[in-house]
């Protein structure tokens, strides 16, 4: 009723300014009445949404709340799908929030109509609709491609990896009159990993999808050519012996075409890919090649309805497809009343396909409340059964096959792939001789350094404490893998951190070298940090308050970066990747000590460690023989611990009295995902 209240507003407006006599008013007052009372009746159709558009027995219908109801015929729901009279004409209205249960493994929810067939792209299929976009979410990060938008048309792959080759697209930031309408494609990637998947968007009237803001609230220039809101436009989607035919039109916009081959691909190697990607998806990772036949072996299928692109996940997990909009937890009606959900109204559609079309039950049956299902952490990292865990409350788990946490370990996914995530609070209960709490595996296997072992992993910082005191070593760091010693003192021959001070955006990524002390008493011990990214560990602020410089080429939250720890016949190799940043390599020995005497001890050391009294000497042999085993997680360094005991270690950050929830909430804790990992025997240097 908002849409009428307002129509019918702007109409009493009109009459008002020609009203000037007190009969006028009377008259107007009969006419308004006898208005609203005609538009009351025309917002209430005497037909349903399968009246309207007669095509509903060749689809199901997915509502915003991840269901999926069937055949929509004689069918309809106020909240997400509906039919409507606007001007005597019937639409069927497609509506959905920014937040609410998801379908198949999506971020974004979706009121949109599924294709009970697919068909090979070999073969004929259209697919034509007229339509009009009536809202997108009014909130977002300008930053990111998919906020403000909504998908109004797709074909998905129901095989293989289940990508996409045409994604219709309305998008329009707020303050715009105009929106841009542009089309994507998503490659269909060679080879089992579709994680390196990636769209290329082509615009048909105002931009294309790359085309993005400068700053979370800063919106590009708007599109001279682009459609209003409520603005009428059609699109007509052919095939014909694997070549796609588009044809958009709209009234007083010129009319544009596209084709587009679906069996074979123009990106069969790395130097076919777009300008445009590599902007766009490279610094996520996504930079991979398509399989030469494309699309050709693969049940194809449509989609059509409001398939809202804006979502309430942080940009930090993904910064082209998590839009951080407001969902008021998810409440719909709330999202409703101020503007945070797309709707799309249809006035007509036709399909056609081929004869030789199969039944696409398969893809219903895989998709069908699959974001409601359990996937456990073993399930996407699978060398889960040579590990153990130790979680952020001290509990302790051996079989980790089928076993998740939802405080401190379990699964998620960001809209191109599953997560492992590791999180623990400042403060919780730790493991003897630490005062860090840690959500971190410990391998199961031990070795020596002379028979090695190698441990891989690709991740990304998600959090980091943001209390701590600024001169303390360890403030606002996490310890995300190590060799740890499991026998003698039990020392660290490697530890991987990253660290970001609170004020900056990027942080440093560096690892430490923990000496293998002399003699029976350990307490002379110290680390040597080697900068990877960014800064060494020495590096810290001049008061509790004040921050070094922040790192130029640092690593952000969110952004994903690999390591391999290969040791092999005792020397310790380190290879360390991440998009746009320099590779780097190190090599250590860890069968031979280069700290035999005081006048080896590093500058760094003398510095850092020098105050407390930790200025020992290392054994010769340094770790040779000691048993070893790598951990991998989330080892948060950031302690409540005064730094006036420490002020290496100590960080005095806040910890809530331990209490977890609350840590949580106030951002005193750490954060890890992980998204691949392995761990096996050691393997000759490259």
């Amino acid at each position: 009723m908002l849409y009428w209240k307002t129509k019918l507003e702007n109409q009493l407006n009109k009459f008002t300014k020609m009203a000037t006599t007190k009969r006028a008013l009377h008259i107007l007052t009969l006419i308004f009445i006898l208005h609203l009372q005609g538009c009351v009746e025309n917002s209430n159709p005497k037909h349903s949404a399968s009246k309207v558009i007669s095509f509903f027995q060749h689809w199901n219908l997915i509502l915003g709340d991840g269901s999926n109801v069937g055949k929509a015929i004689d069918y309809e729901n106020k909240d997400f799908f509906y039919a409507i009279v606007e001007d005597e004409e019937e639409w069927v209205v497609f509506k959905t929030p920014n937040s609410g249960n998801t379908h198949g493994t999506s971020n974004n929810t979706r009121t949109e109509l599924a294709q009970l067939k697919k068909w090979s792209p070999l073969t004929d299929a259209k697919l034509n609709a007229t339509l009009k976009v009536m809202n997108v979410a009014r909130t977002g990060d300008a930053r990111v491609a998919a906020s403000y938008s909504v998908v109004v048309g797709q074909i998905h792959s129901a095989d293989g990896h289940e990508n996409e080759p045409l994604k219709i697209f309305y998008k329009k930031f707020p303050g715009h009159t105009k929106g841009s309408v542009f089309w994507n494609y998503e490659i269909n990637t060679a080879g089992k990993d579709n994680s390196k998947r990636w769209d290329y968007s082509y615009p048909i009237w105002g931009h294309d999808f790359s085309v993005v803001g400068t700053d979370e609230d800063i919106f590009p220039q708007e599109p001279e050519a682009g459609i209003a809101i409520g603005e009428e436009f059609s699109y007509e989607i052919e095939l014909k012996e694997g070549i796609m035919f588009l044809t958009f039109t709209s009234e007083g916009h010129p009319t544009k075409t596209f084709t587009k081959n679906l069996i074979d691909s123009q990106y069969k190697i790395k130097a076919d890919i777009p300008k445009q990607v590599e902007e766009l998806f490279f610094p996520l990772g996504q930079d991979g090649v398509e399989r030469i036949n494309a699309y050709s072996e693969e049940g194809l299928f449509f989609k059509l309805g409001s398939y809202n692109q804006t979502n309430g996940k942080s940009r930090q997990v993904n910064r082209v497809w998590c839009s951080g909009a407001e969902t008021h937890g998810g409440d719909l009606q709330k999202q409703y009343a101020d503007g945070n959900y797309a709707e799309v109204w249809f006035k007509n559609a036709n399909i056609e396909i081929s004869d030789q079309a199969i039944s696409n039950e398969g893809y219903f049956s895989a998709n069908d409340d699959l974001s409601k299902k359990i996937v456990y952490p073993s399930e996407v990292i699978p060398f889960m059964h040579k590990f153990k865990i130790l979680m952020g409350d001290g509990s302790r788990k051996e079989n980790l096959l089928d076993f998740e946490n939802k405080d401190f370990f379990y699964t998620v996914i960001d809209g191109t792939r599953r997560w492992v995530v590791y999180k623990t609070p400042n403060s919780g209960v730790t493991s003897p001789n630490s005062s860090n709490t840690r959500t971190e595996l410990h391998e199961k296997r031990e070795w020596v350094p002379e028979e090695g072992g190698k441990l891989t992993a690709t991740c990304k910082v998600m959090h980091v404490s943001t209390t701590g005191d600024a001169r303390v070593a360890a403030s606002f760091s996490t310890v995300i893998g190590q060799i740890h010693s499991g026998e003698g003192h039990k020392n660290e021959p490697f530890k991987l951190f990253y660290k970001k001070f609170p004020e900056h955006t990027k942080g440093s990524v560096f690892w430490n070298y923990e000496i293998n002390t002399a003699g029976d008493d350990n307490s002379g011990r110290w680390d040597f940090s080697t900068a990877i990214w960014g800064d060494n560990m020495a590096v810290v602020g001049t008061t509790k308050d004040t921050c070094p410089a922040e790192p130029e080429d640092g690593i952000k939250l969110g952004e994903e970066f690999s390591y391999e720890v290969n040791v092999y016949k005792g020397i310790m190799y380190l290879t360390f990747k991440s998009p746009n940043h320099e590779t780097k390599t190190f090599m250590k020995n860890l069968i031979s000590s280069e700290y035999v005497n005081k006048s080896d001890l590093p500058e760094q050391v003398k510095r850092l460690f020098g105050p407390l009294g930790q200025d020992g000497t290392e054994r010769a042999i340094a770790y040779k023989g000691e048993l070893n085993y790598f951990k991998q997680g989330a080892y948060n360094q950031t302690n409540g611990k005064s730094p006036e005991t420490n002020g290496v270690w100590n960080a005095g950050a806040e910890t809530y009295g331990g209490d977890i929830p609350k840590q949580y909430e106030n951002g005193s804790y750490t954060e890890i995902w992980f998204r691949e990992a392995k761990v096996g025997p050691s393997t000759p240097p490259k």
